[in-house]
C-alpha cells in the first residue's frame, strides 16, 4: 500500500471510531460526552496524533461528524469551534511527539486540553453566558471543559501510548 493511500485509510479510521465512541457514549450515558465537564471517550483517539500526521484531519473529521449531534442541543457552534480546537491541538500533538518527559508524552497530550480549554471556554463564555463577557466565568469555563481533557487524553491516554508504543502494536498499525 502507497503512503497517500495509507494516510488516507489512516485518517478515515480514526474519524469514523471518533464519530462511532462519541456516538455510542451519548447514547449509553446521555450528555456525558457534551457537559461542562465532558468526558468524550473518542478523545483517547488524540494519542494517534503522536504516530501518523492523519490523525490531524481524522480527528478533525470525526469531530465534526460528532459535533453535528450537538446542533439538535443548540450547539451549532460546536461544529466550528470544537474542530478548530481539535486541529490546533492534533497539530501541536504531532509537532511535538518527540518532546518526552520520562519517556511520557506529557507535552502533546496535554494539548486537548489546552486548545479546548482556551477555545470551548470562550465560545461557552461569549455565546451562551448571558451578561457579557467575564474573565473570571471564561476562566471557569475553560477550566471545566480542559478538566476533561486531562482526564481522558492526558491521564488515560498517555498510560495507553506508552502500552501501545511497548507491545509493539505501532507496527502492527502500520504506524511505524
Amino acid at each position: 500500500m502507497n503512503k497517500k493511500t495509507l494516510s488516507l485509510v489512516q485518517g478515515a479510521m480514526i474519524a469514523a471510531m471518533y464519530a462511532v465512541l462519541f456516538y455510542a457514549q451519548n447514547w449509553l450515558l446521555p450528555g456525558s460526552a457534551t457537559m461542562a465537564v465532558q468526558f468524550r471517550v473518542a478523545e483517547l483517539l488524540c494519542i494517534f496524533a503522536l504516530w501518523t500526521p492523519a490523525a490531524i484531519w481524522g480527528l478533525a473529521l470525526g469531530t465534526l461528524i460528532a459535533n453535528i449531534a450537538s446542533i439538535g442541543a443548540g450547539l451549532p457552534l460546536d461544529m466550528i469551534f470544537g474542530t478548530i480546537a481539535t486541529v490546533l491541538a492534533a497539530v501541536c500533538i504531532w509537532k511535538f511527539r518527540n518532546i518526552r518527559f520520562k519517556g511520557m508524552p506529557v507535552l502533546s497530550l496535554l494539548m486537548p486540553a489546552l486548545f479546548n480549554g482556551i477555545i470551548i471556554g470562550l465560545e461557552i463564555e461569549i455565546f451562551f453566558v448571558e451578561g457579557g463577557f467575564h474573565f473570571s466565568d471564561f476562566l471557569l469555563q475553560g477550566a471545566l471543559v480542559a478538566t476533561g481533557e486531562v482526564v481522558v487524553v492526558l491521564i488515560a491516554g498517555t498510560p495507553l501510548a506508552m502500552l501501545i508504543e511497548k507491545k509493539g502494536f505501532l507496527e502492527k498499525m502500520k504506524l511505524k
